[in-house]
């Protein structure tokens, strides 16, 4: 029978913890019950006791009892993701279900995100519909809004955990059923934006029709922060990152930032990656009316009611150049990065909103002048939606998985480990010599 992990602070929610569980035992599930409360003694015996969860996380529990309230609620959600992972990886559980207000759902968070993609992981928070970024990050936790606050039980609160619980019993059996994937086709992550839609459709297709598995990433934030945490988890071993937009919103505030490694993961890791400058032509902000004042004079275009989107400047494409490629000049393993000279983005050709061939000159000098001579940077007179500049990267990423891989193999068979053995860029590592001859510019008509 499969098991649920119900983890949550059974100091201050016991009673509905309890109730959870009887639903969950009801829907056909074993349950497993891991305390993470630290403020007194629980409302029910668990089968991992707070204590337990502290010194997963390297803290003892009467420590944490004395220390302030964020250090205690990170050091538990540590512990607890610490458990949860050694007992997913061994088949003790089959699925998690959480529930708790800002401080218990930060916790069961926290313990959610460090498991893999397609473990089922389910949250009933009373922060589910206000800005839910921090408790789902780049996993795939579900969030059921709890509706009234998580105290005491009432015929809302046990409509909602009682459909929770059936949610969650149904995953796990799913997940304890489902027989384990095979390695199958080498999987490639791409980004993709609507302004870059066209291209990234017309590579995905190629590469798939050659036997990869391309997993395509909207280029919003969450989207980047998926793809480079599959990556870390292995599940991803080739890069086409078409749509690098994430930097701009970095750069300038915007509201789909991925954060400050962005771009910086494949390289870090050693992965074959082809890069282009994909909708690094605009930043994004929500409706017009919240654009913040210091960019309400610059050229914004409606994109929807939900969202405004702001052309880059000549200057932040300049820095932009110089971000891609300090970014890729650090990378372990091989690059190549191309140059839509007629747009990076569909709103960038001549006649459209953000045509701006002085911004778009500005970015392929600042790149051109800051890219490593070594890394392979292909200029192709076309748009980043037409037809043949998708191909010639999808034609790239496929030579470069192959050589890639096909040196990785020798690598193994004569006892050499690339990831430890070099230096990076810098200092000889043999990865590099796997790219194609560097600078090479093509003309398309």
């Amino acid at each position: 029978m499969p098991t649920v992990a119900l983890i949550g602070t059974l100091d201050t929610k016991g009673v509905e913890y309890q109730f959870l569980k009887e639903r969950v035992v009801a829907a056909g599930c074993e349950v497993l019950v891991i305390d993470t409360g630290v403020i007194g003694e629980p409302g029910f015996s668990p089968e991992v006791s707070s204590a337990e969860v502290a010194a997963a996380a390297s803290q003892d529990l009467e420590s944490l009892r004395a220390a302030d309230r964020g250090t205690a609620v990170t050091a538990m959600g540590h512990g607890a993701g610490a458990l949860l992972a050694t007992m997913v990886a061994q088949g003790q559980v089959h699925g998690v279900l959480g529930m708790g207000g800002s401080g218990g759902s930060s916790i069961a968070a926290a313990a959610m995100q460090s498991l893999p993609i397609g473990f089922p992981k389910v949250l009933v928070s009373t922060m589910a519909s206000g800005d839910t970024r921090a408790f789902v990050g780049s996993s795939d936790v579900t969030l059921i809004n709890s509706v009234v606050d998580i105290s005491g039980l009432n015929r809302v609160l046990r409509d909602v955990l009682s459909n929770a619980a059936v949610a969650v019993a149904a995953m796990a059996q799913r997940y304890a059923a489902a027989a384990p994937v095979a390695a199958g086709a080498p999987v490639i992550g791409a980004t993709m934006f609507g302004v870059t839609s066209p291209g990234v459709t017309v590579a995905r297709r190629w590469l798939e029709d050659r036997g990869y598995e391309v997993l395509v990433f909207h280029a919003n934030g969450a989207g980047g922060r998926a793809m480079e945490a599959l990556m870390r988890q292995g599940m991803i071993t080739g890069s086409l990152d078409v749509t690098t937009t994430e930097l701009v919103d970095e750069l300038v505030g915007g509201n789909l930032a991925a954060g400050p490694d962005r771009l910086e993961v494949a390289g870090a890791l050693g992965l074959p990656q082809v890069v282009s400058l994909g909708a690094l032509d605009m930043a994004n902000f929500g409706p017009l009316a919240t654009v913040p004042e210091r960019y309400r004079q610059r050229r914004l275009n409606v994109h929807n009611p939900a969202i405004t989107l702001m052309r880059t400047t000549p200057e932040e494409c300049s820095r932009l150049g110089e971000v891609v490629a300090r970014k890729l000049n650090a990378a372990r393993g091989p690059v190549a990065v191309f140059i839509p000279k007629r747009g990076v983005s569909s709103l960038s050709v001549a006649g459209a909103a953000f045509h701006d061939p002085d911004a778009d000159a500005a970015l392929f000098d600042a790149l051109r002048a800051a890219l490593d001579p070594a890394i392979q940077c292909v200029e192709i007179d076309t748009d980043i939606n037409d037809a043949a500049f998708a191909v010639a990267m999808a034609e790239c990423a496929d030579w470069l998985y192959r050589t890639w891989r096909a040196a990785g193999i020798q690598a193994t068979e004569q006892g050499i480990d690339l990831e430890t053995s070099h230096g990076g860029r810098g200092g000889g590592d043999d990865r590099r010599l796997v790219t194609a001859p560097a600078r090479q510019a093509v003309s398309i008509e």
